[in-house]
């Protein structure tokens, strides 16, 4: 028997917060920790700080500037991959397996701009087509997956459920709780089958938010936040997710990422 914990953070530049992320290191201590906008290209990474907070094995996909992602590991890994959705070489999705038998997927979905119309907005065409993308290939390659174990997670953009925003009504024109794009990351979560752990251990109607804007200074007093980062596993992990925990202390930190890390524990 053996446990292990996974952390996924949007970190909003991992050079400007690699302080927190050593914090974050030190007060959970998550085995393994999937980042999202990490906003440096493989020469600027910190490799060496990240090895000396206590994650030895590295996988990462980035570029210059913006978006990129990475898998920063206390357990070895292997069979590395990057994906590009949509024609696009945008450093949005990797992949390793752990522990031989567990592929781990970290995905950062794009934002989809302001306006929630694929025809006045490229950003938001992009973002259902890259969602597209991916769940098309998962259903025309769902006889391989089949009763394997697999772990997506990352950031989403998507908040779905009528609870993972402050305003249901409110927000069915805004950007991330549209009903397009639920309906998309719907496809996506049915391509595999996967299973939305948040809802398994806070039903809802709960309220479960992973972000709250730059641009609310009262973000803590009046909580309008929405559940943008997600942690979903296929049906032969299920019974092995022991505890799920979104971090909403680490918005309190200084300089801190408008997510917060979003922690799930396995037993194998």
């Amino acid at each position: 028997m053996s446990n292990f914990r996974l952390a996924t953070w949007n970190v909003n530049s991992i050079r400007i917060r690699l302080a927190l992320l050593k914090k974050l290191a030190e007060l959970r201590n998550p085995d393994v920790i999937c980042l999202q906008e990490v906003k440096a290209k493989p020469e600027d990474f910190p490799f060496d700080e990240v090895r000396e907070i206590g994650y030895p094995h590295i996988a990462l996909y980035s570029q210059a500037g913006y978006n990129g992602v990475a898998i920063l590991s206390k357990i070895s890994f292997c069979g590395q991959n990057e994906y590009n959705w949509v024609g696009k070489k945008d450093a949005r999705h990797i992949s390793v397996f752990l522990l031989g038998e567990i592929e781990l997927d970290n995905i950062y979905i794009p934002a989809g701009g302001d306006i929630p119309d694929p025809v006045e907005n490229l950003s938001f065409a992009h973002k259902l087509a890259f969602m597209d993308d991916i769940a098309e290939y998962w259903e025309q390659h769902r006889q391989d997956y089949a009763g394997r174990k697999k772990i997506i997670c990352g950031d989403f953009n998507v908040a779905p459920f009528e609870n993972d925003v402050w305003n249901h009504k409110q927000l069915l024109k805004i950007v991330s709780h549209t009903p397009i794009e639920v309906e998309r990351l719907l496809r996506l979560r049915h391509s595999l089958d996967f299973i939305d752990i948040a809802r398994e251990f806070h039903p809802e109607p709960e309220k479960l938010y992973s972000w709250w804007s730059y641009r609310n200074p009262n973000w803590q007093t009046n909580n309008k936040g929405r559940r943008l980062d997600h942690i979903w596993v296929s049906p032969a992990l299920k019974n092995n997710v022991i505890r799920y925990e979104i971090f909403k202390d680490a918005r309190t930190w200084e300089r801190p990422s408008d997510h917060v890390p979003v922690l799930a524990d396995f037993r194998f």
